[in-house]
C-alpha cells in the first residue's frame, strides 16, 4: 500500500518526505475556477474541502488499493478567500491590502481509501508583518508567492514578512501532517505504515 499525494506542490512533497514517506505523485488537473465558481454561497471551510477532493478523485481509479490524498489552500481576508495570485502585479496587490492584517489560511484536506473519505479543513491564523514596499515590489518579482495561496510561504523568502502563526504550521506549508495521522488512523492505519 503506498500513500498517493493528487498534488504537484513541491512543499507538500516535502512535508511527506521529511514525515519519512516517498508518495507516489499524481498532479491533479482539475478547473478551480470553475468549481470555485459553483461553490459562491458554499462556506469557506466547504469550498477548500471540496476543491481538495475533487484533486483526489482524479487519482482514485488508477490506484484503487492505496490511500489517496488531496488537499487545496486558500486564505481568508476580510471575509474575501483568496486563492493563487499567478502575476506579479496580482502580488503586490494583495500584500498591500495584507500586510499588518491577521487572516486565515484554510486547508482543506480529502483522503481516500478503501471506498470510504475522511474530509477536514484546518484553519491557521497568519499575522502578516508591515512589509515595505519595496521588499513587496521584490518579493512579488522573485517568483516565490506567485503559485502560493495567499501569495505567501513560510518558507524560502517569505520567512521575512510572517510575523507569526496561530494553529498548525504545517498545514500553512500545504498539508496538515497531525490531520492526516488522524484520517489514517480512522482507516485503521498508522503513519508508520508508510514510512520509508
Amino acid at each position: 500500500m503506498r500513500l498517493v499525494l493528487a498534488s504537484q506542490s513541491p512543499s507538500r512533497r516535502m512535508l511527506l518526505e521529511q514525515g519519512g514517506v516517498e508518495p507516489v505523485l499524481r498532479p491533479a488537473h482539475i478547473d478551480e475556477e470553475a468549481l470555485i465558481a459553483s461553490l459562491i454561497d458554499a462556506p469557506p471551510a466547504t469550498t477548500v474541502a471540496t476543491l481538495a477532493r475533487a484533486k483526489a478523485e482524479t487519482a482514485i481509479a488508477e490506484f484503487p488499493d492505496d490511500v489517496v490524498v488531496g488537499c487545496d489552500s486558500m486564505l481568508l481576508l476580510d471575509g474575501a478567500l483568496l486563492g493563487k495570485p499567478h502575476t506579479v502585479e496580482e502580488t503586490v496587490r494583495r500584500w498591500k491590502a495584507q500586510r499588518g492584517k491577521d487572516a486565515q489560511l484554510l486547508t482543506g484536506h480529502a483522503v481516500w481509501f478503501g471506498g470510504e473519505w475522511v474530509e477536514d479543513t484546518v484553519a491557521t491564523t497568519i499575522r502578516f508583518g508591515e512589509v515595505s514596499d519595496a521588499d513587496i515590489e521584490a518579493y512579488a518579482r522573485s517568483g516565490q508567492p506567485l503559485e502560493c495561496a495567499g501569495a505567501f510561504t513560510l518558507e524560502a523568502l517569505g520567512s521575512w514578512f510572517i510575523d507569526s502563526i496561530a494553529g498548525d504550521p504545517t498545514s500553512v506549508i500545504g498539508l496538515s501532517m497531525p490531520l492526516l495521522r488522524r484520517c489514517l488512523y480512522r482507516f485503521g492505519l498508522d503513519a508508520s505504515d508508510f514510512w520509508a
